[in-house]
């Protein structure tokens, strides 16, 4: 006959047994839950043990922590693989580590088509690497547009005179204005009056030497009534062109003090650009084959840019209204997208005497240009 436990000593006993049993129902509990492995949006992580149940604390306090989890850690698209060690304490294990594998995106998450303008999924911000130096009222909000439509451009959609007028705030705050782009993307700006800052070239050249230049240029006569027109829309008062143009009207001595007339002196502005950059990296739209041809202009630009043809005569449908082509889609849907009011504005009448004289004044000018960029735009 077996002897009979004392109260005490049968206290203990059931104690021990429940202890016992809990701790093997917890760690069984534990085993079922918790995957052995898990693959989450392209990061390879071990499991992780549950918070375990009410009581069973104090079996797991020595536990290391868990490792991130793969929603905590920040999708790269530029980063390479690498494999980092998650775990706290002093006995690293192989298994005791998260390899991270950037996903690949596919190809119409980087490059939405037709639709250069929209955030993409991934990438960073970048300092351009193409900027369109210029020149005001020759076309250059076109070029931008018409450039932007390419998958692998992004564009930065406003001008942030950066290397004229906030060079102080520092790259920095430059770079922070620029979109988002992939590896295989570029970043575009423009700011027009940068071909007539003469610090600017040096500023770029600090930048990046190896930046490329985007120059539109236009008639100089025609490019100086455009530019008279649009500020006359906005202050009404000022006086007339020939007022403005000329410092004698009975001479013909023109005022090249007025800013509408010295921009058109390319081969002027030239200069201090070709002191920092080699013309090689310079590239000269005609502001007049932008309007009649804006198809092959943009194929020119695209070669100068390193893209695919991309670009083509699909996408441009001219308006008669406007007299400048606008931006369609290749496969006809949708209305076309136009530049804003201001683009294809009826020019204000000007004198013929005066457009004769100021062809006069350019002449010489213009032949120099071309004989620098080797190329003859035909403005005479």
């Amino acid at each position: 006959m077996a002897p009979r436990l004392s109260p005490r000593k049968a206290r203990r006993f059931l104690f021990a047994s429940t202890l016992c049993f809990s701790c093997t129902l917890l760690c069984y509990s534990l085993l079922l839950r918790s995957p052995p492995s898990m693959h989450i949006e392209g990061y390879q992580q071990l499991s992780c043990p549950l918070p375990p149940a009410s009581g069973g604390k104090k079996l797991l306090q020595k536990m290391p922590p868990c490792p991130l989890s793969a929603a905590a850690l920040p999708p790269s698209s530029t980063e390479e693989p690498r494999t980092s060690t998650a775990w706290s304490g002093r006995n690293h294990t192989e298994h005791s580590q998260i390899r991270r594998v950037s996903p690949k995106p596919t190809e119409h998450q980087m490059y939405p088509l037709g639709n250069s303008t929209a955030t993409p999924r991934y990438g960073h911000k970048r300092l351009p690497q193409a900027i369109i130096v210029g020149v005001k009222k020759g076309g250059t909000r076109a070029v931008l547009e018409f450039i932007r439509v390419h998958p692998e451009v992004r564009a930065m959609g406003t001008e942030p005179h950066f290397f004229d007028r906030n060079y102080e705030r520092g790259l920095d705050w430059y770079r922070n204005l620029m979109p988002r782009s992939v590896d295989r993307q570029i970043t575009v700006e423009k700011t027009p009056s940068y071909f007539v800052t003469r610090d600017a070239p040096r500023r770029i050249s600090h930048m990046s030497p190896k930046v490329k230049l985007i120059v539109v240029v236009r008639n100089p006569v025609t490019r100086a009534i455009s530019d008279y027109t649009q500020t006359l829309s906005k202050k009404p008062d000022i006086p007339s062109f020939s007022e403005l143009a000329f410092r004698n009207q009975t001479s013909g001595e023109v005022d090249t003090a007025w800013n509408a007339i010295r921009i058109g002196l390319y081969a002027l502005h030239l200069q201090p650009w070709l002191s920092h950059f080699p013309i090689s990296q310079m590239h000269f739209v005609s502001g007049e084959r932008l309007i009649t041809d804006p198809a092959g202009e943009m194929a020119r630009v695209q070669d100068f840019l390193g893209l695919k043809r991309l670009v083509t005569d699909k996408h441009f449908y001219f308006n008669k209204t406007k007299g400048f082509p606008c931006l369609k889609k290749p496969g006809g849907g949708g209305a076309p997208r136009c530049l804003g009011k201001s683009k294809g504005r009826t020019h204000v009448q000007i004198n013929t005497e005066d457009i004769e004289q100021l062809r006069d004044f350019y002449r010489p000018h213009n032949i120099k240009f071309y004989e620098i960029v080797g190329q003859d735009f035909h403005w005479e």
